[in-house]
């Protein structure tokens, strides 16, 4: 059994227009801007919705879009599990796994980021 919650929206921008992205969405929320230490291409907008992260992404390639990241205690039981459902793996970064869904959305399996107390209270299990 594995446990997975859906953890963050991330709103992926052309590198070369984040920071406009990143003041518009900032405003636009209420939200205060806070680069992520270790990773530059990601600015969370702190607080948007309670128990959910919020990030501006730089991409390098492609078009403006938006995505969701599913967080989990297992990574390779939920790819697993949601390929499965019909999604395909398009490639992995870092201990990442990009995935498109049957209608052609992407999003992120990643480890757990969020507290453990979070994780426990809102996380589904699986068989």
């Amino acid at each position: 059994m594995h446990r997975s919650r859906l953890v963050g929206l991330l709103i992926d921008t052309p590198a070369t227009q984040v920071d406009a992205e990143v003041d518009f969405w900032s405003a636009a929320l209420g939200a205060p801007a806070c680069p992520a230490p270790g990773e530059e291409q990601f600015t969370v907008l702190a607080g948007t919705v309670p128990g959910l992260f919020t990030v501006v992404q730089a991409i390098d390639d492609g078009a403006p879009r938006y995505h969701l990241d599913i967080e989990t205690d297992d990574l390779e039981a939920e790819v697993a599990r949601l390929t499965a459902l019909g999604a395909e793996q398009v490639s992995r970064w870092k201990d990442a796994f990009t995935m498109r869904s049957p209608g052609g959305h992407m999003l992120c399996v990643v480890p757990v980021h969020s507290d453990p107390e979070t994780f426990a209270g809102s996380a589904r299990t699986w068989p």
